[in-house]
């Protein structure tokens, strides 16, 4: 990362995975990340990809207090992983994460929060997140252009105009940046009342630069019924060495 000054070691990598939602706009019996897809569910693909990656120290998994499921996993007998109750909104799941990350690391380091619902993320999209953020020491996102027109809609459905598409990004996850900064954002916009979708969006508030990295459209947000055999066509293309 960052060049070490004499006395202070390195500053280090960490995670955090939100997955303590329901996933109701799913409309299936379990929440969204214990769906099975290409043999796993989507909270095992997603812990494993950050698992995988050798510069992250360790991941915090933010689950539902009454979640009995993912100890049950394999995954979860990493030494690397450990749990904490998450809140209901996923800025309450991220800052629980955060201030378990607090406990072991050192408030420069680094953090990165991905979404337990993007199950195809891989290595080499985490490093490149990585090796971006190191390179010009800013914390940022990994973010898709977005090439399809777009509009912006009326209440009534009806078009009002048309937007440049050449200033629009579609975020993703990770989304990394230093420990104790994001902390203090996520923490100053609950305190202001806030919404905030992403941990960019409590940077920028907090007057962060983000930088934008792209990333593949194959990191999609399991969202809707639609999207499982999409990420399960991505997931099994990668098991099968086929080109995406």
């Amino acid at each position: 990362m960052s060049a070490a000054v004499p006395g202070t070691r390195e500053p280090q990598c960490w995670a955090v995975l939100p997955a303590a939602g329901i996933g109701a706009r799913m409309g299936a019996e379990l929440p969204k990340q214990y769906l099975q897809v290409a043999g796993a569910t989507l909270l095992e693909h997603s812990l494993r990809a950050l698992l995988d990656c050798g510069r992250i120290a360790g991941v915090v998994v933010a689950l539902h207090p009454k979640d009995n499921r993912a100890r049950q996993l394999p995954v979860f007998q990493d030494a690397r992983v450990w749990t904490v109750p998450g809140g209901e909104l996923r800025s309450e799941s991220v800052l629980a994460g955060l201030d378990a990350v607090a406990e072991r690391a050192a408030p420069r380091d680094w953090v990165l929060v991905h979404d337990a619902a993007r199950p195809c993320l891989q290595t080499t999209d985490i490093d490149e997140l990585i090796e971006a953020v190191a390179a010009r020491d800013t914390g940022g996102i990994l973010a898709e252009p977005i090439v399809d027109t777009v509009k912006q809609a009326s209440p009534d459905a009806l078009v009002e105009r048309t937007l440049d598409r050449t200033t629009l990004w579609r975020a993703q996850t990770p989304q990394m940046f230093r420990l104790e900064e994001l902390r203090q954002a996520l923490n100053q916009a609950r305190a202001r009342g806030a919404a905030v979708t992403d941990e960019a969006s409590a940077m920028e508030l907090a007057g962060y630069p983000v930088q934008l990295i792209v990333g593949p459209a194959g990191n999609l947000k399991v969202t809707r019924p639609e999207d499982l055999p999409l990420a399960a066509w991505y997931l099994q293309s990668r098991i099968t060495g086929a080109s995406l």
